[in-house]
């Protein structure tokens, strides 16, 4: 009976997100609360489904944006990706040493925080052959680093007065999963949104170098690389909404969903933080992980602001 009512709930919560009345940080937490009153109904599916929504989000989104300012964007925001990867990945293996920590757990953690949170550690987990236990504590470390991010980050961004270019592009670099750092620009506007996903995305593809750096540095052969093909998706997107080969209403309504999609996202994210997991790997890779973002965070926002 309880299981029957648990599911009500998850989709009634899922219902409610889709017809927009549940914002970003509102689903993340609904989603956490949920966990802690109830078994997440779906535990087995929940991974599956942020790994498609959250494509087929970002595909949506890019049929709101245009060519010229996606490239403007992209090339703002090269340097800052080239330096923060660089830096932030060379901390993380010094700090995992300096820790003693598992080497696969603190680079899993590193990989997370230099890149794009979850689907970075997806993309390395197999390339390093980590086990799955070490997976998914480095998937709920940076998962509850989202959640802070996507309460913090307003906040802050309000408080300095950024603009929404300079937003965006921190957001971008110091968040992060792409679900956090969409669900984080959303409220704060629509250039924050546009450029903070044109960013992410294009850093999303240092993946493909980093798994060649992971290969040499665990001495593994053979693995295959994933390239992040979504990426190709979100580009066509963007061309045809520069060319209008879609109607303009078609078009909005697309971006539309696409937001609402991204957050209940969000709400199965939270509803897939483990509390037991967290405290299982001890305070060292959350301490890891908390430094590595601090730095990327002020590093990027002193960049920005100069």
């Amino acid at each position: 009976m309880k299981t029957i009512f648990a599911k009500a709930v998850y989709f009634l919560i899922i219902i409610t997100t889709l017809l927009g009345e549940i914002n970003s940080p509102s689903a993340l937490l609904l989603g956490f609360v949920f966990v802690l009153i109830f078994d997440n109904p779906y535990k087995s599916y929940s991974n599956k489904a942020i790994h498609y929504f959250l494509k087929i989000s970002v595909i949506g989104l890019g049929f709101g944006m245009f060519l010229k300012e996606t490239l403007v964007a992209s090339k703002e925001g090269f340097s800052l990706t080239i330096s923060t990867i660089f830096l932030t990945v060379s901390l993380g293996l010094f700090l995992t040493r300096l820790f003693k920590l598992d080497l696969k757990l603190g680079y899993l953690i590193t990989s997370g925080t230099a890149i794009c949170g979850g689907s970075a550690i997806a993309a390395i987990s197999p390339v390093i052959k980590a086990k799955s236990n070490t997976i998914s504590i480095a998937l709920g470390i940076v998962f509850l680093f989202n959640s802070i991010a996507l309460f913090v980050f307003p906040a802050i961004g309000h408080l300095l007065n950024l603009t929404q270019q300079q937003f965006g592009l921190w957001c971008a670099v110091a968040i992060h999963d792409t679900s956090s750092v969409v669900g984080a620009t959303i409220g704060y506007g629509d250039e924050a949104l546009k450029i903070a996903t044109t960013v992410k995305l294009s850093r999303t593809l240092w993946i493909i170098p980093l798994s060649v750096f992971s290969m040499f540095l665990f001495k593994t052969k053979g693995e295959r690389i994933r390239i992040p093909y979504f990426i190709i998706l979100f580009v066509i997107a963007i061309i045809i909404n520069s060319y209008h080969i879609i109607p303009e209403p078609a078009t909005h309504i697309i971006v539309l969903m696409a937001k609402r999609l991204l957050i209940v996202t969000l709400f199965i994210v939270g509803s897939t933080i483990s509390i037991n997991d967290l405290k299982s790997s001890g305070i060292k890779p959350i301490l890891l992980a908390l430094t590595l973002w601090v730095f990327i965070s002020i590093y990027a926002l002193i960049y920005i602001l100069n």
